[in-house]
């Protein structure tokens, strides 16, 4: 695969954990604080030292999880409509999805829905559809 294709689906990659995770937030239907500063460093943590993929600004293509995620607090996008958009991608993409990566996204969207007051039953629904997903 040529560098190019690749660094187009590393950046849908992360475009799309983003909208997962946005979905894992937004699942009780508002976006809190704490969520969101518990992305941020997770994103600098851990999913900055995951690949070396730019975007076409050349920063870190892990950085689209963050972009993505505040554009769709902005635009107030649905909860279950950014999850089928994961969902789609990695069912079209089950290939690039490693056990070390569904372990990165399963330990980042607990920890985001557990930044505020703990998992509710939204957030719970939401993250079993996720590991239903990953086990199909």
């Amino acid at each position: 695969m040529r560098k190019f294709e690749t660094n187009k689906i590393g950046n849908k990659f992360y475009q799309k954990v983003g909208a997962l995770f946005f979905a894992i937030a937004m699942a009780d239907g508002s976006i809190h604080n704490k969520e969101r500063e518990k992305l941020k460093s997770l994103i600098r943590d851990k999913w900055l030292l995951l690949d070396d993929i730019e975007d076409e600004f050349g920063s870190d293509a892990a950085f689209q999880i963050e972009i993505v995620f505040d554009w769709y607090t902005e635009n107030e996008r649905k909860s279950r409509e950014c999850f089928n958009s994961f969902e789609e991608f990695y069912r079209e993409h089950t290939a690039i999805f490693s056990n070390k990566i569904k372990t990165l996204i399963h330990e980042t969207a607990n920890a985001i829905a557990y930044s505020f007051s703990g998992k509710n039953k939204s957030e719970l629904v939401m993250l079993g559809n996720l590991q239903l997903l990953f086990n199909s």
